[in-house]
């Protein structure tokens, strides 16, 4: 084999190398992030309720279960439910991270139009538990006048 060809190899072997690695941390908590998203679109409390950890807590000393009931609620009065996230400012600890954007959370009945839409600030505290990162805690507030 001509020395150019085995090089072409080498450098083949690496690359398919590097697309086989697993996901850094940091990946596997914006996929997280991007799950938990996907789960208040779905209307899924549960699911939302999974994403939380086992000590989470929130405003007011909101618990997972008060969490779970609030989306509960929320999904109830309003039948379309829409996310929509800024950029995420991403802080990595070892086995823990902040993550910090701004949300678009809308809610309606089915028409073109939402009947309800408000902009957030929120601040996400993560752990890892039981190797997937769980929402620790969050904190909000209006992002708009």
């Amino acid at each position: 084999m001509p020395a150019s060809s085995r090089l072409f190899a080498l450098v083949l072997l690496c690359l398919v190398a590097a697309g086989c690695t697993r996901e850094g941390p940091e990946a596997r908590l914006r996929a997280a992030v991007d799950a938990l998203g996907a789960a208040i679109e779905a209307r899924d409390a549960g699911d939302i309720e999974d994403a939380l950890a086992t000590d989470f807590i929130g405003p007011d000393a909101m618990d997972r279960e008060g969490a779970r009931r609030l989306a509960a609620l929320t999904f109830m009065r309003y039948r379309d439910v829409g996310v929509t996230l800024g950029p995420a400012r991403v802080e990595m600890g070892e086995g823990h991270a902040t993550v910090a954007f701004e949300a678009l959370l809308t809610g309606g009945s089915g028409a073109v139009l939402p009947q309800s839409a408000r902009a957030y600030r929120v601040k996400t505290g993560w752990t890892v538990e039981d190797g997937e990162w769980k929402v620790q805690s969050v904190d909000w507030d209006s992002a708009g006048p």
